[in-house]
């Protein structure tokens, strides 16, 4: 076993875990109050039925055995007899590799949440992220990362997650916002709960990332430490591209702009990571940052998907232009995995056109299998929210929370003068209570004490 590899990959796996709390944060800053507590408990809940779903069979279906190169086969239920301490090709325990891949079970599916929040019921999320992981998250695992797999067979390229991952998360968001329909109030604009949310959730993804693309590689080698330097120039890029486009369309930079331009960087960056040099990378980001904008800002609209906080916009397009992109920019420099360069670095269209075939063998696979589950699970779950509940919010229709508990002392004792009149009728009796508040505004401001004379 190699101590500093079996490290570097636990290290990692810590890492992608950190993003899916990182990714709550995230969401729950963009939606409305009264949707943050279903917002954040529908991504944080996944740790717990993702773990399970992946040690009871869905690491033997991707991993273990194979049928046609799509699917795997369950010989160990719960691991049951697996031998954990096998060495893989990088001398790390097979139970490490097994918990690191874990999290990318967890986190895939949180993506996709940030298109349906505030209308969707949460026992229909529940049961579509089971029969999800079952008929499209293993199969694509398998296909795409398994030695035997289909795609993998035909020399798809994807260092951490482009087609498995992103691709397949913002596909699966794009179809359930078809299916669930627009918002009621879809169209207007509402405050976003907590920009600062925003921000530290954009941090502790981007932190996060190092573990999702580094981690990649299994291994502390010269890959690793490319993908970390590719996913940081990649990202940057990408801020500044999506700032850049505010301040020409709006006049202005936001802070959600930039935010959002660094996911699309992430994002973009994932499937071509470990396989492009740092030049690439700048491409890679710049490219699908400027493809996610135009989609979000102008098609968006016109093609009328409710994409809530652009899981589709986001992952989904970024995800397909960074998946292309391998095609383009890929060396065999960078990694000897890589057999032929890509289109701009003199190895013709042979990769570009492979790549082209995997990313829209996911997309139809995604969207074929994603609408029959939607299909199916309807006709036994419901799966959007009344009226009634849309209107008053799902924290309280889905989970009887508030994500405010505090009510403010101004609000308070406004309410309490006009309702009962009793601090205006009876001032005397209210002097201890009330004493160093001024109460004749309807803020409550401390009135100045008389300063301590120095002795």
């Amino acid at each position: 076993m190699s101590g500093a590899n079996t490290a570097f990959v636990l290290i990692s796996s810590i890492l992608v875990l950190f993003m899916t709390p990182g990714l709550a944060f995230f969401y729950g800053g963009l939606v409305s109050r009264r949707n943050v507590v279903n917002t954040m408990f529908s991504v944080f809940f996944i740790c717990g039925i993702a773990v399970l779903l992946w040690v009871a069979f869905g690491y033997e279906l991707s991993f273990n055995g194979n049928i046609g190169g799509i699917i795997g086969t369950v010989s160990h239920w719960f691991m049951s007899g697996l031998n954990l301490t096998t060495l893989t090709a990088t001398k790390i325990p097979t139970g490490v590799y097994m918990l690191f891949q874990m999290m990318f079970a967890i986190i895939t599916p949180a993506l996709f949440v940030g298109a349906v929040v505030g209308r969707l019921r949460f026992n229909f999320l529940m049961w579509f992220i089971v029969l999800w992981s079952i008929l499209i998250y293993y199969p694509l695992v398998h296909m795409v990362w398994s030695p035997n797999g289909l795609l993998a067979g035909l020399g798809v390229l994807d260092f951490a997650g482009g087609t498995v991952v992103h691709i397949n998360a913002g596909i699966t968001a794009l179809m359930l916002s078809i299916f669930l329909g627009k918002r009621l109030d879809y169209g207007k604009e509402e405050e976003h709960y907590n920009i600062p949310w925003v921000l530290l959730g954009t941090a502790i993804l981007w932190i996060g990332w190092y573990g999702f693309n580094a981690g990649s590689a299994l291994g502390v080698d010269n890959v690793a430490m490319q993908a970390a330097i590719t996913s940081t120039v990649s990202t940057a890029s990408a801020m500044i591209t999506w700032m850049v486009l505010d301040i020409i369309r709006l006049g202005k930079p936001t802070l959600i702009g930039v935010c959002t331009g660094t996911l699309c960087g992430l994002v973009g960056i994932t499937p071509a990571t470990g396989y492009v040099t740092v030049l690439g990378a700048f491409w890679i980001g710049l490219l699908c940052t400027v493809v996610s904008y135009i989609w979000v800002n102008f098609f968006k609209e016109k093609v009328g998907v409710d994409d809530t906080l652009d899981a589709f916009g986001c992952h989904g397009v970024s995800g397909i232009v960074g998946s292309i992109a391998v095609g383009l920019f890929a060396t065999k420099s960078v990694n000897s995995v890589v057999t032929t360069n890509g289109l701009f670095y003199g190895g013709g269209a042979k990769l570009f056109g492979i790549q082209l075939i995997g990313t829209f063998a996911t997309i139809a696979i995604v969207s074929i299998v994603g609408t029959l589950i939607i299909l199916g699970l309807r006709l036994v779950v419901r799966m959007r929210v009344d009226e009634a509940e849309e209107v008053q919010g799902l924290d309280m229709g889905e989970h009887g929370e508030a994500v405010d508990y505090t009510i403010h002392l101004s609000e308070e004792i406004d309410a309490f003068k006009t309702d009962s009149g009793d601090v205006q009728t009876f001032p005397d009796e209210f002097k201890g209570q009330l004493r160093g508040f001024d109460t004749t505004t309807n803020n409550l401001r401390e009135t100045p004490q008389t300063p301590h004379r120095p002795r």
